[in-house]
């Protein structure tokens, strides 16, 4: 059976996270939404002639094609359609004639009646309109054209108006982002009824606006049905050889690779499951930055019936770094186990102190039993952008109202306070019983600003984190046209975000302080900048010391939103009430404003976190020439203790032998004389 070639097998992931199988969302973000605006400009495919004449007898055209495009323009306007009739050929000319009619040209010839009951009488449309214009093709030195050698505008029936004639079967169509939706709705379970309208919903348009009929969309799922089903099989086949194929990629990249780590499960006809991969420099990136971790989940393909999974960390200069990808059969609880599983054995056993994903209930119960001392952090920007998949059907005008309700919501000072809200808001847009709603509020500890601004993220949750994740995915997905390339694919954007990593520069002084000059000596360029733009507005804030200690620190403008800053000069510990530091770990212009009004020309070096220093321990020196003083004897070390932690992590009593015997080791290592230093002060 001869297939189309799959030019993109990744895309969104559109299953809700509520639970319910047939609930499907669109991101408000996705580029294949269509507004109103663009369904009432462009209701059939655009034509490259914007002004449109009346044709005439001697006109010109380069192709037939070109003249069929042209008429069918003019009659688009003119209120009917057009459909190809007669064409006549030679042996030296080829066809050398067409004709173009009315679509109500000509009569019906009458057919031979079925032999049933009652035979359905249909109606024809035809009623002899002379309607037409024939072309006629011209050689002239070898060139040839075609003009028009007989035009007839005369019709003998009405003409139709713009929002009747969008209606006639050459001007319904059903576009390629509306056909993947009603599959995928279709396979849903729902009736075409019912996707008819979710379409409207989704395009903001009034019933019967869309540029196909329900009559369309019925047409288009019986057509597909019989080839949907063969092509099921086809790929069920096809992906067992493709994930038997993926596994032996990595197999041979193992081989050549010592640091590069696969796994895989299989279910109990011994077909691969799940799939799951890292690279050796993951792995170190990840004894590095490991502390804060993203999990993406936002693709999957159709064709393979598979979720791509990925991991990312954030490095001291804000980029994203690949950690590892799985391959998940589905979005259960029991797969996102497995897949965190995986990932903490590929990484020594070490657990992240936060991880952000999306909103799933699936994830998040995962994530609760794997890593119970790690904080789960939901993206806000995921939950804002299936806001109106959730509620815009059910609150319909008023879910503007709701959406600033929910604004409100989301500034709430603690949790009491938003309970209270919450209470409120649900009852009053008669969200009680909506599953949606219970899910929000399930995961509020989760996605709550009031929640999560004690949780340390980095500074993951920035708009250019995301930007760059979403760059690293789509040059992934784009160009992953089979399941082999997708880790090739993976491994050349991972080595392509090195390649092109720009070189830093600091930004130069802006406050003058003392302060700024001593964290630029310090602190990356990057997190240089961002502490620096503290600073600098800093310095729009009100500082009143009250009489038992604490600052309370507000904009000189605005009275609202102030924080109070408790400052400890004895052990030099300063806090903010707005978490900031706690949060991404860098100091808020609040607790800046306090230290420049305590005269404090240093910031104490407790907030200067090693992830976000020039020189951190951990990080190998090099030399002038740029090449790593030491290499072969760091790898080599480096391998003996990845080697150690990896057996000891295997029982308690391995774990404590090692821990007692490396304390002895460290006291040897402390009182052995450095005869040849490899690293130079």
């Amino acid at each position: 059976m001869a297939l189309k070639p799959l030019n993109n097998i990744w895309i969104r992931r559109q299953q809700c996270p509520c639970g319910d199988w047939k609930c499907y969302i669109r991101l408000e973000e996705d580029e294949s939404t269509i507004t109103k605006s663009e369904i009432e400009s462009t209701p059939t495919p655009t034509s490259q002639y914007d002004t449109v004449f009346t044709p005439y007898v001697g006109q010109i055209f380069t192709t037939d094609d070109e003249a069929f495009e042209y008429y069918s323009t003019f009659a688009r306007k003119s209120g009917f359609s057009i459909r190809k009739a007669r064409s006549t050929e030679s042996q030296n000319l080829g066809v050398y004639r067409r004709d173009f009619v009315c679509y109500r040209s000509g009569f019906n010839q009458p057919r031979k009646k079925a032999n049933v009951e009652h035979p359905r009488e249909r109606k024809s449309v035809r009623c002899g309109c002379d309607g037409k214009l024939y072309l006629t093709k011209e050689v002239v030195d070898g060139v040839s054209h075609w003009y028009v050698s007989q035009f007839s505008n005369v019709h003998n029936h009405e003409l139709l108006e713009d929002d009747q004639v969008r209606l006639l079967p050459a001007y319904r169509k059903i576009q390629q982002s509306d056909q993947e939706r009603i599959l995928l709705l279709s396979k849903a379970g729902f009736p075409v009824n019912r996707i008819v309208k979710l379409l409207e919903l989704e395009k903001g348009v009034v019933s019967g606006q869309l540029p196909f009929i329900e009559k369309d969309v019925r047409n288009f799922v019986r057509a597909c049905k019989k080839s949907v089903q063969e092509n099921d099989a086809f790929m069920t086949e096809k992906r067992e050889s493709d994930t038997l194929e993926l596994l032996e990629c990595c197999k041979g990249l193992a081989e050549r690779d010592m640091d590069f780590v696969y796994d895989c499960t299989s279910d109990e006809n011994q077909k691969v499951e799940n799939i799951a991969w890292a690279y050796g420099d993951s792995v170190r990136g990840y004894s590095l930055f490991g502390d804060v971790v993203v999990f993406d989940t936002s693709y999957r393909s159709v064709p393979y019936g598979l979720l791509l999974g990925v991991f990312f960390g954030i490095d001291n200069n804000g980029k994203a770094m690949l950690l590892g990808c799985v391959l998940l059969q589905d979005e259960s609880c029991r797969s996102f186990t497995w897949a965190l599983q995986t990932f903490v054995r590929f990484m020594r056993g070490r657990h992240p102190q936060t991880i952000l994903t999306d909103i799933d209930t699936g994830l998040k119960d995962a994530i609760a039993r794997e890593m119970p001392n790690t904080n789960h952090v939901v993206f806000m920007s995921h939950i804002v952008s299936k806001l109106a998949s959730w509620f815009s059907q059910t609150l319909g005008s008023h879910n503007e109202e709701f959406r600033a309700g929910f604004d409100m919501l989301c500034r709430a000072g603690n949790v009491d306070e938003f309970e209270q809200q919450w209470d409120l808001l649900v009852t009053r847009f008669g969200l009680v019983p909506d599953r949606h709603a219970a899910l929000l509020y399930s995961c509020r500890a989760s996605w709550l600003p009031c929640c999560i601004r004690e949780h340390f993220v980095a500074q993951t949750m920035t708009s250019e984190f995301n930007l760059s994740i979403d760059s690293f995915l789509k040059r992934v997905v784009d160009g992953a046209t089979c399941m082999q390339l997708l880790l090739e694919e993976v491994s050349a954007a991972a080595s392509l975000a090195k390649q092109i990593l720009p070189r830093f520069t600091y930004p130069s002084l802006k406050t003058c302080m003392p302060m700024e000059d001593h964290a630029r000596g310090i602190l990356t360029p990057y997190a240089f900048s961002v502490l620096q733009n503290e600073m600098v507005l800093s310095v729009q804030y009100a500082v009143a010391e009250m009489a038992n200690g604490p600052f309370i620190v507000h904009h000189y403008k605005k009275m609202e939103g102030e924080c109070c800053v408790i400052w400890n000069p004895e052990n030099e510990e300063i806090q903010c009430s707005c978490k900031e530091f706690e949060h991404s770990g860098i100091l808020c212009r609040h607790t800046l404003r306090v230290l420049t009004v305590k005269n404090c020309f240093h910031i104490p070096e407790q907030y200067f976190l090693l992830r976000w220093r020039q020189e951190s321990p951990h990080v190998a020196t090099e030399n002038q020439n740029g090449q790593g003083i030491g290499d072969d004897s760091a790898q080599t070390f480096h391998s003996l203790t990845e080697t150690l932690l990896t057996e000891s992590m295997i029982s308690k009593d391995r774990l404590d032998y090692a821990n007692q015997e490396l304390s002895l080791l460290i006291d040897r290592v402390r009182n052995t004389a450095p005869a040849n230093c490899l690293y130079q002060p």
